[in-house]
């Protein structure tokens, strides 16, 4: 893998919490449908054009001037075949919860304690009240008002898993280096699209779904074959998850190498010995054409550093050894634990951000690398190509066009936006990867002056954050040397700028890998809710289902209900077709050595009800 295990081990510190029994659900009425707050074209009835768009720059607090873009021409022309951008239809009233298919229900569940553990169906998690902010008041599921309904998909991950500039060799010093389940990254994804389909309404207020939201690190090596596996799984596609030689999988688990787990074959490699099966017809399986159905809901984007820079952490674009090295025909697939320890660390501490000495590295190791069949689509791809890819109208889908990104974004360089989620509710997409390098994140002071610009200029919209990094992993304030002279932004300060307006309820993101919320409290007393969920490459696989209802009592509730893909939980090692191998995929990831077992976070990490106050300058 790339730098994935860094990030893990990036833990939130734990805060004490005060839980509650679970609330009483109760019915409430149908959200309004997502909507751009964009001025309409001329000719055409504003309101028409609020419930057709998709997501654009606020026409208020933009960083760049506000024209049509690609979203608003795709929405705009009256055609009534026009893909729009707007959540499922609300069901006939009264509206119902909807927990199946939810770990409301029931949770994936290993059985046994040691060794090679198979997954059962497991008893379902409880919801925690989180009281920290505001005082549950009786009464309130009885009184209370959908306002927004949305899942959170964040750490997909998708991996080309034979691409030559892996870093999988890193298992000789760190056994979580490399996971057995890698392979299968396309599959676990698609189930999980499924799951998010076959949801007929909120858990909690049994409202339409307005969109889904993912929060970064979509991709794994920055590598074009991952992005377009990835536009295709969220928004429908035949994928083959192959690279390289179009009739045989080329890489670390059919190299005989007893480092990796050789499904294939016989050989007692590290992780058959603990346990981990023989599957003859694995690979082949692996790399076999797929079919996403896509998203039935609009999705927008999020970058993450995996994202923006290859192995997610280097700042070599233009490095034109690096990129030949991606597309080339040789892979290097062992090293000393010595040399890995060494590489390990240069990247762990940010000694090497922009990919100098990682250059080198590959020089010096050139006679030690195997062949490979050379492929074009390996080659890394640049902010600019992200942008253009998510605006081809190939991978649109249900929308938005740009799933948030615009021609604004391709003309200001920049990957941050904002869009009008409900009547009353905007969304905020931030970029925070540093393009200097390193994994850990940072905001561009520019685009922090742009965020208070639309918070102050929609003071009357509640607004909900997303990033894909955390608070506490945005201390990477190496200097971007794509704008010289710009300071770089802390977690702090983003903490402190999100305090100081009353609108801000939350700030949904990703990269720890593991489900942890916590409670802010700014300066002047206005508090919001941090909210970090697991990655989808990780045990236990989850993806998170936001909603936020007013409760008619002078406060809010974000309720947090996490979700698992939709393949089984028990595995059939005898079953290599699309949906056993999604099952398969989540069963190899509890199982792969060194895996954390605290990325699910406790009770009240995960099925939530989170309270707050309303704040006096929002809508009421």
């Amino acid at each position: 893998m790339s730098t994935i295990q860094y990030e893990r081990n990036v833990r939130v510190s734990e805060r004490t919490a005060t839980t509650a029994d679970a609330f009483a659900l109760g019915e409430t009425s149908a959200m309004s449908r997502t909507r751009s707050v964009a001025d309409s074209a001329p000719g055409i009835h504003r309101r028409t054009v609020l419930a057709a768009t998709g997501a654009v720059a606020l026409s208020a607090g933009v960083g760049y001037a506000l024209r049509p873009s690609d979203s608003q021409a795709a929405t705009t022309t009256g055609t009534a075949d026009a893909p729009v951008a707007s959540s499922r239809k609300a069901p006939p009233a009264p509206l119902a919860p909807y927990t199946r298919g939810t770990t409301l229900a029931s949770v994936s569940a290993p059985r046994g304690s040691s060794g090679y553990r198979r997954l059962g169906d497991g008893p379902g998690w409880e919801r925690v009240v989180r009281d920290e902010l505001a005082a549950p008041r009786s009464g309130r599921a009885g009184r209370r008002t959908a306002l927004a309904a949305f899942v959170q998909l964040t750490d997909l991950h998708i991996i080309d898993a034979q691409h030559p500039l892996r870093l999988e060799y890193l298992r000789s010093t760190d056994v979580h280096a490399w996971r057995p389940h890698e392979a299968l990254t396309v599959q676990g994804a698609i189930a999980l699209v499924e799951r998010i389909n076959a949801l007929r309404g909120a858990p909690v207020t049994g409202a339409p779904l307005h969109f889904a939201m993912t929060t970064g690190d979509n991709t794994d090596n920055n590598t074009r074959s991952e992005l377009d596996w990835f536009l295709k799984v969220m928004s429908g596609g035949r994928i083959t998850p192959n690279t390289g030689d179009p009739r045989h999988y080329e890489g670390v688990q059919n190299s005989g190498l007893k480092l990796y787990w050789q499904p294939d074959e016989a050989a007692r490699d590290a992780d058959k010995q603990a346990g981990f099966p023989h599957l003859d017809g694995f690979l082949a399986a692996a790399i076999r054409e797929v079919r996403s159905p896509g998203l039935n809901l609009p999705w927008y984007s999020t970058v993450g550093n995996h994202d923006s820079m290859p192995l997610g952490c280097y700042a070599s674009h233009g490095d034109s050894y690096l990129t030949e090295a991606a597309v080339g025909g040789k892979k290097l697939m062992s090293l000393s634990a010595a040399e890995a320890k060494k590489l390990q660390d240069a990247i762990k501490d940010a000694k090497d951000p922009a990919g100098v000495q990682y250059h080198q590295f590959l020089k010096t190791h050139a006679r030690d690398m195997r062949s490979v069949t050379p492929d074009e689509k390996r080659a890394p791809f640049t902010p600019t190509e992200y942008l253009k890819a998510h605006l081809d109208p190939a991978y649109r889908g249900l929308g938005p066009a740009g799933h948030g990104y615009s021609s604004a974004n391709l003309d200001a360089g920049t990957q941050y936006y904002a869009f009008r989620v409900a009547d009353d509710v905007i969304g905020i997409s931030l970029d925070t990867t540093n393009s200097a390098g390193h994994y850990q994140g940072s905001l561009g002071e520019g685009q922090l002056r742009w965020l208070e610009r639309t918070l102050r200029d929609n003071k009357d919209s509640y607004a909900i954050v997303f990033s894909h990094h955390t608070s506490t992993s945005m201390d990477n304030t190496l200097p971007d040397p794509a704008r010289p002279g710009e300071r770089r932004v802390d977690g702090d300060e983003l903490l402190a700028l999100l305090g100081r307006h009353r609108n801000v309820l939350a700030w949904v993101n990703g990269h720890i890998h593991r489900n942890d919320i916590t409670a802010h409290t700014g300066a002047d007393g206005h508090s919001f809710w941090e909210i970090s969920t697991a990655s989808h490459v990780d045990f236990p696989q989850l993806a998170r289902i936001i909603e936020l209802v007013d409760n008619k009592d002078g406060t809010l509730s974000l309720f947090t209900t996490l979700v698992e893909s939709s393949a089984p939980h028990r595995t059939d090692f005898a079953d290599l077709s699309q949906t056993g191998l999604a099952s398969l995929y989540r069963e190899l990831s509890l199982n792969a050595p060194g895996a954390s077992t605290e990325l699910g976070g406790k009770a009240r990490d995960r099925n939530t009800e989170l309270l707050l106050k309303k704040g006096s300058t929002t809508r009421h």
